[in-house]
């Protein structure tokens, strides 16, 4: 399984208009060789490089599993946002308080649906995902602040 993004490489710079120094919203993302027999997927975007420990930036569970992509500024349908760390059900882009932070966008292909409130937290999400994942896929960007 792979994931990716038009809007920038691998282990390269995240464009601003994906931050807290744009529009702040969340930048497209491609999904390929999902396995077949995946019921769904879900989506944890974090910073291992913040301050206090690991940063939630977005939480996407039940994800339709035929999904080939996340458009700019979007949620798929039927997709379930839970609680990042700014405590929103949203994407919350980029923000390092100083220095280059890298961000891991990371996909699961999972074999069932989760039922989780909106309120879930990332352990929540992972708690729920163990013993479900069939395969997962990473994509790192990094930014820091102008």
């Amino acid at each position: 399984m792979k994931i990716s993004s038009p809007a920038f490489q691998a282990n390269a710079l995240i464009p601003s208009k994906y931050t807290c120094d744009g529009p702040n919203i969340n930048p497209p993302l491609k999904f390929e060789e999902v396995p077949s027999n995946a019921a769904s997927l879900a989506l944890i975007v974090d910073d291992p490089d913040a301050p206090a420990g690991i940063w939630v930036h977005w939480l996407l569970w039940n994800i339709d599993a035929k999904t080939q992509n996340i458009a700019e500024n979007s949620v798929p349908n039927s997709s379930v946002q839970g609680k990042n760390d700014f405590d929103e059900n949203s994407f919350g882009g980029p923000c390092p308080p100083s220095g280059t932070h890298h961000y891991a966008f990371k996909l699961y292909a999972l074999d069932s649906m989760l039922s989780l409130p909106p309120s879930t937290n990332k352990s929540g999400l992972e708690k729920a995902m163990k013993g479900h994942i069939l395969a997962e896929a990473q994509l790192i960007g990094t930014y820091s602040k102008k």
